[in-house]
């Protein structure tokens, strides 16, 4: 196992701030990041599903990832998703991810499209040979439709800047083989799979949650690492029901991480939440930790 995570262990799947009239707001970016940081993140994901990466222009996602690198310099590595389903287009997300000062690129499997694993495995190749960072593969088969399979991930580890893993696949003990062969970082994508993951030999999280609850989150993996089961494994259990209403409820988590936030609105077609909505998250919040996080 890897013994020096790549990007920290505690990350952020961050929000994209945009203004009321729908504009990328990269102070509200910036402000967020530092936030993030200072409350235990050790790295921030930008550019993900959580930052509405489908509905954000390359320009847009380029300047994001200026935005917060400067916001957070040393403190915390900065990842960004650069994942399509056109390799080509792909490749030039990530060439222009690392131009930007980006430390790592977040790269999901092709979707849509359902290519077979050796494609698959081609397509990750290709990304990893033409950029000079490392790449969190992305495995979240309930989305792009194609499994990474764990065959698959023993290989790829062997390439020297595919490092990490970004576990959406919901298959413990697949991740628990490629943990025991391989040096590769595996973060936990599902919330509900924090501890399990990391109780297997999982480096952190990837986590929408940590947006509105970042030092809780982060608690459970201190207990953990100090020995302290019982307490982390009751740490865990007090996420529970906000995790389970920002990411289980019928809502994409970048719908109820918004309405938590006040990080303006979201892009079509997503919808903002609604007043009832909005009220359970607060009371779940609160409950967990105090008053609201909003005002970006």
């Amino acid at each position: 196992m890897t013994t020096t995570p790549p990007f920290g262990r505690a990350l952020c799947a961050m929000i994209t701030p945009f203004t009321d009239s729908g504009e990328l707001d990269l102070g509200g970016a910036r402000k967020l990041a530092d936030r993030l940081v200072a409350d235990g993140c050790d790295g921030l994901v930008l550019n993900g599903t959580t930052g509405e990466s489908p509905t954000t222009s390359d320009a847009e996602k380029t300047a994001l990832v200026r935005a917060v690198v400067e916001a957070v310099g040393d403190r915390a590595s900065v990842v960004t998703g650069v994942g399509s389903a056109d390799t080509r287009h792909t490749v030039e997300l990530a060439r222009s991810a690392e131009a930007a000062g980006a430390d790592g690129v977040l790269v999901v499997t092709p979707y849509y499209s359902r290519p077979p694993q050796a494609a698959v495995e081609a397509h990750f190749r290709r990304v990893a040979d033409a950029v000079g960072i490392p790449l969190m593969l992305y495995d979240i088969p309930g989305r792009t439709g194609t499994r990474i399979e764990p065959d698959t991930m023993l290989r790829l580890a062997g390439h020297p800047r595919i490092v990490a893993v970004k576990d959406c696949a919901y298959d413990l003990l697949g991740s628990t083989k490629v943990i025991a062969r391989t040096s590769l970082a595996y973060y936990s994508g599902c919330e509900e799979l924090n501890l399990p993951l990391y109780a297997v030999g999982g480096t952190g999280f990837v986590s929408t949650v940590a947006n509105v609850a970042p030092r809780q989150l982060r608690a459970v993996l201190d207990a953990y690492d100090a020995g302290r089961v019982t307490e982390a494994a009751r740490l865990n259990r007090l996420t529970i029901p906000l995790t389970e209403l920002m990411m289980a409820s019928g809502l994409p988590g970048t719908v109820t991480a918004k309405a938590l936030l006040g990080a303006g609105p979201v892009r079509e077609p997503l919808q903002p939440a609604g007043r009832e909505a909005v009220d359970g998250l607060r009371v779940a919040y609160e409950a967990l930790q105090g008053p609201s996080p909003s005002g970006l």
